[in-house]
């Protein structure tokens, strides 16, 4: 069966070539995932929306999850924001998880930018964990 996939409903998807989430068997993949917001908070809460809507079309649920990446811009002023944000949404779900500092995203407006991976039940229900 091939990979189902979600597409990236911005500027960048067809122009890089890239898809929001891919599902191969019970494995879906979230590509890095930014949102407007004037604060790291609110962009990293606005990015895990994205994610767990794209999760969702696959079939899975954010209690699918067992891996976030978070990539930070200026970690050392936006780390608590972009943890508490994350921490809201997986705080009964725990995914392994990393945090990264990193010197810059795609637009300077960009503080955040998260990753997922997620493993689903092979008849294709989502999780109720």
């Amino acid at each position: 069966m091939p990979p189902e996939r979600v597409p990236a409903r911005n500027e960048w998807g067809e122009r890089i070539g890239y898809s929001r989430a891919v599902r191969a068997g019970d494995l879906i993949e979230v590509a890095g995932t930014t949102a407007p917001g004037e604060t790291a908070y609110e962009q990293a809460r606005a990015a895990l929306d994205v994610i767990g809507n794209a999760v969702r079309e696959l079939g899975a649920s954010l209690n699918d999850v067992v891996r976030t990446r978070m990539f930070v811009v200026d970690i050392e002023r936006n780390a608590d924001e972009v943890g508490r944000a994350h921490g809201e949404v997986f705080a009964g779900i725990r995914p392994a998880t990393a945090m990264y500092g990193v010197t810059g995203l795609l637009r300077a407006e960009m503080l955040v930018e998260i990753e997922a991976t997620a493993v689903v039940e092979s008849d294709g229900e989502a999780s109720t964990r």
